[in-house]
């Protein structure tokens, strides 16, 4: 059988923040096939999100190797590979900064040197595959939560990434927003990483899991199996909500 297509191969990723003793990441080695949506799970200080940043090189690499669907990550690559991993931040009013949600979703597109006629449809364009087309006249901070998540997503949408990552995305939502992304993730039809710490959103979301723990994956599986694995996520302090029984 042929080996399928990577949108990710991380080997040997390690990293240390300036003046910390120790390295949030030590030695991760992760693989990510074209297609696939993986959960990254893991208590505060795992490394999740210092992993997620390094995927578009927002964090410079210090000692190992990525590859973003085969090309590896490099000076000389940054920029194209910048086009094709959208990063989607924990917070959307970090990711939202324009007078309305048109000039937020279009501002990516205008840089990389789409003309001004095309901008509008390239607007709505995201916005309706996240189902947001009409808030498009809206101004970002006057937005419910949920509707921030959704145009944040759509703004990284419009770049037309192959890969999307998110941070934390269910952060501050309520629980209809949060089914309501669980329910919009799947139909995006792009490889997914997301990194979360809401084991009932990853089980909904995605179809497979990794739990990191000291910068290392200590763990990897389908959904179902890690989640279901109660002493395992007890070691690395993720449970399910009170009374959420564990799948089948």
């Amino acid at each position: 059988m042929s080996r399928p297509e990577l949108a990710v191969a991380v080997a040997g990723l390690s990293f240390t923040y300036p003046g910390r003793p120790t390295p949030v990441l030590g030695g991760l080695d992760l693989e990510v096939a074209v297609g696939e949506r993986v959960a990254v799970l893991g208590a505060n200080g795992s490394g999740k999100t210092t992993f997620a940043l390094h995927l578009n090189g927002l964090l410079e690499l210090q000692s190992g190797r990525i590859e973003i669907h085969g090309r590896p990550l490099a000076p000389d690559t940054l920029r194209g590979i910048r086009c094709e991993v959208g990063l989607v931040f924990q917070d959307p009013d970090d990711q939202l900064f324009m007078g309305t949600v048109r000039e937020d979703v279009a501002f990516g597109p205008a840089n990389l040197g789409v003309a001004r006629d095309e901008l509008e449809a390239v607007a709505r364009h995201g916005l309706a595959r996240v189902g947001a087309e009409s808030l498009i006249d809206r101004a970002p901070h006057h937005l419910s939560e949920g509707e921030k998540r959704r145009v944040a997503i759509a703004s990284v949408l419009a770049m037309q990434p192959r890969l999307l990552v998110l941070d934390e995305p269910t952060s501050g939502l309520d629980p209809a927003g949060t089914r309501e992304l669980a329910e919009l993730l799947p139909t995006l039809q792009d490889t997914q990483i997301i990194v979360t710490h809401d084991l009932p959103f990853a089980l909904a979301a995605c179809d497979r899991a990794v739990i990191l723990a000291e910068g290392h994956v200590v763990a990897d599986g389908p959904i179902e199996k890690i989640i279901g694995a109660t002493e395992l996520l007890a070691r690395h302090r993720l449970e399910l909500p009170f009374g959420y029984p564990p799948p089948a």
